[in-house]
């Protein structure tokens, strides 16, 4: 396929709406009070490379494990819901291991919130109807939102105040929730149909 710029403005339009940084931001805060380090260029720079290697090898590793694509959904959603769980309920369910790291740069911000299930099968989807180098610069542009976003959350955290991040929290949390469920049940009926 060659490069055209409708292609291009699908894949990104699809992959801002899928990844939802800004939809994010509550989730952001929090984690940057619940954890000790979160790295905004490092998380960046390792989701964008999960997204490339998505792009150019991930139906072969799937299909290499013998995995479905919807069985990642599954389980990235239910990661999803127990964040959002956590954002609505105000409890700790993953509790961290004192001896492991306190630093949420790789997981749960790179992975999955950034470069999670619904991204990746995006880009999987993605790449049937439009080319690599559009999809490619899709995810660079992307991820140059992200890293702004990631980079502004302090300064969002000192506009909103402690209300306006409680009241965000809870009700992005609840929206986490939602679709957490709403992609739990697609990738269930996906799994269903197969078999």
């Amino acid at each position: 396929m060659v490069f055209t710029l409708t292609g291009f403005l699908i894949a990104l339009s699809t992959l801002f709406a899928v990844i939802d940084i800004l939809g994010s931001v509550p989730l952001i805060i929090s984690m940057r009070k619940d954890y000790e380090h979160v790295n905004s260029l490092k998380s960046t720079i390792i989701a964008t490379i999960v997204l490339l290697l998505s792009l150019f090898i991930g139906q072969y590793i799937f299909s290499l494990l013998g995995l479905e694509v919807s069985a990642f959904g599954i389980a990235g959603a239910i990661i999803l819901f127990i964040l959002g769980a956590e954002m609505v309920l105000n409890i700790e369910i993953m509790k961290m291991d004192p001896n492991v790291s306190k630093d949420a740069t790789i997981f749960p911000l790179a992975f999955p919130l950034i470069a999670g299930p619904g991204s990746i099968s995006t880009i999987m989807s993605l790449n049937s109807m439009v080319s690599y180098l559009e999809i490619s610069l899709a995810i660079i542009i992307n991820m140059l939102l992200v890293f702004i976003v990631l980079k502004s959350t302090d300064w969002i955290s000192n506009k909103l105040g402690t209300d306006g991040l409680n009241i965000l929290r809870k009700m992005f949390g609840v929206i986490l929730l939602a679709l957490s469920s709403q992609m739990l049940v697609s990738n269930l009926k996906i799994l269903w149909l197969h078999y």
